[in-house]
């Protein structure tokens, strides 16, 4: 049984073409069992009729917030208090501005201001807009506020161009409210330490210029909060990203390989477990360059050397009682299912993902990851959410007792 069975779901529309794609999500809600009441912004009519989503949902289209010839009373809490869980897909840069300042000025802001359940936006836009700084603030401010944002993918967009800005596919969306619904509730990790590393690190070349990678480090993020809600005191030590801290977790910024490296030594003898997500640099320069490298100069060549292996160096002095798990990352799917990193670092659980299979690209709030353990077996679960895939990676971590750990 789905975890959406019986469930109330508020689904707003707003005035972007990704519109269509709401009736989809409508339709799949349904399917799963859930109980959806539609409001439409007047733009989002223009995109797809009200009629439309009256049929599909079964009940009235919530527009105006003083209809005509019908109860309105206080129904915009009424209908607030019935919702368990409100999706605004799409969300366009328009509403996600008034949202974020808190503006009430039409009948779906105005439930929204009233909700006191989980929210979930779905951005779209064109990537101009997406990527405008006022545009990214308002979505920051709204993730600090607990917001749930199913990230837009890259994809043809309506103006004919490619970027991102696409409206993540209904399935996605559905997948991360169903993963909202399934968290656990108990604090089964009550007592254990648990140290998660996340995002890129960077290498200096130059004062101006570093050698880094594509991490968000949203997958570590997720985990940590994961592990946090599930009672543990966790560690996060995190490369630069533009994240906000976990509440209720201890973050250690840090910028290079060696300093993730150091943070990390100084803390796993102490650690009940470690998760390794960061996307650590391979390779760094053996001498940076204390003023920035001229351009008339021509390209340069750097003298490139190996970074510390974080993961390999806990994995030596892992200690029985303590579990150890590490992420790969693989664009070649030949080499997903290979667990000669799980035994060359002594791991109890190897994380495999490709960052370029869809759905799990960099920056998305979903991945198709491969959980291979100790004894080779392979577990498929196909496209999560990362905070879904964050609890599939705890409840390993829960499920075996602390003297079974290698």
């Amino acid at each position: 049984m789905s975890a959406l069975q019986g469930r109330h779901i508020l689904l707003g529309i707003t005035g972007g073409i990704a519109a269509y794609k709401s009736a989809y999500l409508c339709r799949r809600l349904k399917d799963k069992g859930a109980d959806v009441w539609v409001s439409m912004t007047k733009n989002a009519a223009h995109f797809i009729t009200p009629l439309t989503m009256e049929t599909l949902s079964e009940r009235e289209v919530l527009l105006e917030v003083f209809p005509a010839n019908r109860y309105v009373g206080t129904r915009h809490i009424d209908i607030s208090d019935w919702t368990e869980l409100a999706i605004v897909a799409p969300a366009t840069a328009n509403f996600i501005g008034r949202y974020a300042n808190g503006l009430a000025d039409d009948m779906l802001t105005t439930l929204l201001i009233s909700v006191t359940a989980p929210v979930m936006l779905a951005p779209a836009m064109n990537t101009d807009m997406y990527n405008h700084p006022a545009v990214q603030e308002n979505m920051q401010r709204l993730r600090s506020r607990g917001v749930h944002m199913v990230d837009p993918t890259v994809g043809l967009l309506a103006c004919h161009t490619v970027g991102v800005g696409r409206m993540a596919e209904p399935e996605t969306i559905v997948a991360a409210a169903e993963a909202l619904f399934a968290v656990p509730t108990g604090h089964d990790l009550a007592g254990k330490t648990i140290l998660v590393t996340a995002g890129p690190t960077i290498e200096p070349i130059d004062p101006v210029r570093v050698i880094t990678n594509r991490s968000s480090g949203k997958m570590g993020y997720a985990i940590a909060q994961a592990a946090q809600e599930r009672g543990a005191q966790v560690i996060l030590i995190s490369g630069p990203t533009m994240l906000s801290a976990p509440p209720g977790v201890e973050v250690v910024h840090v910028e290079t390989a060696q300093e993730m490296y150091n943070a990390a030594l100084a803390r796993f003898d102490s650690c009940s477990a470690a998760i390794a997500v960061a996307a650590v640099s391979d390779w760094r320069m053996s001498h940076p360059e204390t003023h920035k490298l001229p351009k008339a100069d021509g390209p340069p060549q750097l003298h490139l050397e190996p970074t510390p292996d974080i993961l390999a160096a806990m994995g030596a002095r892992k200690q029985r009682g303590q579990f150890l798990v590490g992420f790969s990352l693989e664009t070649d799917p030949a080499r997903l299912d290979s667990a000669a990193k799980l035994r060359s670092k002594n791991l109890d659980l190897l994380v495999a993902n490709n960052p370029t299979a869809p759905g799990s690209e960099f920056g998305s709030d979903s991945n198709d990851a491969l959980l291979i353990d100790r004894a080779g077996q392979v577990d498929r679960p196909g496209l999560l959410t990362k905070r879904e895939l964050a609890h599939r990676v705890l409840d390993r971590l829960a499920a075996v007792p602390a003297s079974q750990h290698a």
